[in-house]
């Protein structure tokens, strides 16, 4: 299934195949979870050039300096940034945000801080929560595997939500997948005991890699004997709705920390 640029949720975006040629070469351009969290500075996506609609940047303008929260090398008080004590979820990627403005709205006693780097995704997701007058959205434009390491404390986040990542279907590319042991490791331990861990992907060898890599963290247990049914909260997009007529398959995977 080809991912819908107007609704999927992709952390790190894909290229063309000549930028794919050119990032192997360029440690800024390609994004390796892995080799991210070593001492080569490598970012967690791949910059795509996107228009920003009217719309958009009407609401980056009326609603950004509330919801967008500047990225700091420090850890955030979150509590002062939501303005109230309440479950934390960090959703890495949320394309044009659809799918979080949905789940924002379901769950309204819960907080998201949602990371993605793209202006018009940023724009779009502002844009509903200014619609629905959402209140517990929050949205960092950065890299993750930065905002990761510096403004999320240790233990701190009750659940985890990575929908739809790139698949880097190419083998050569598959090194660049973000669900990587290294990663992995280091999201779950911004995660409190008993947090969840929700990823879903619409290829398989991908849902594959993500049931053997996050099978294999020590401190995470899969709330399924392999993949999860899909949650109630995650809504189907219009895209994943055509593929999964068309006999296309969607694997979601459901993980908890361990209690300590």
């Amino acid at each position: 299934m080809n991912h819908d640029p107007n609704d999927a949720v992709r952390p790190d975006c894909t290229p063309s195949d000549a930028a794919d040629a050119a990032s192997d070469t360029n440690a800024q351009s390609g994004a390796t979870a892995d080799d991210a969290l070593h001492h080569r500075r490598i970012r967690s996506f791949v910059t795509r050039a996107g228009r920003v609609s009217t719309g958009q940047r009407r609401a980056l303008d009326e609603y950004g300096p509330r919801f967008v929260v500047p990225y700091t090398p420090e850890a955030a008080d979150w509590d002062t940034v939501f303005g109230r004590h309440a479950p934390r979820v960090l959703e890495i990627g949320f394309g044009m945000g659809a799918s979080t403005a949905e789940i924002a709205a379901l769950r309204p006693q819960d907080d998201f801080l949602g990371v993605e780097v793209h202006e018009p995704g940023v724009g779009a997701l502002l844009k509903l929560i200014g619609e629905q007058n959402l209140s517990n959205i929050r949205i960092i434009q950065h890299d993750a595997v930065e905002v990761l390491e510096h403004m999320i404390a240790p233990a701190s986040l009750d659940g985890v939500h990575i929908f739809f990542p790139d698949p880097w279907h190419k083998a050569r590319h598959h090194k660049r997948r973000l669900i990587q042991p290294k990663f992995v490791a280091h999201l779950v331990s911004r995660m409190k005991p008993g947090a969840y861990l929700h990823c879903a992907t619409d290829w398989q060898n991908y849902a594959e890699q993500m049931l053997e890599v996050l099978g294999a963290e020590p401190t995470l247990e899969n709330t399924a004997a392999d993949y999860a049914p899909r949650p109630d909260y995650r809504p189907v997009t219009k895209f994943e709705r055509r593929g999964l007529r068309l006999g296309h398959g969607v694997w979601d995977l459901v993980f908890r920390r361990r209690a300590d």
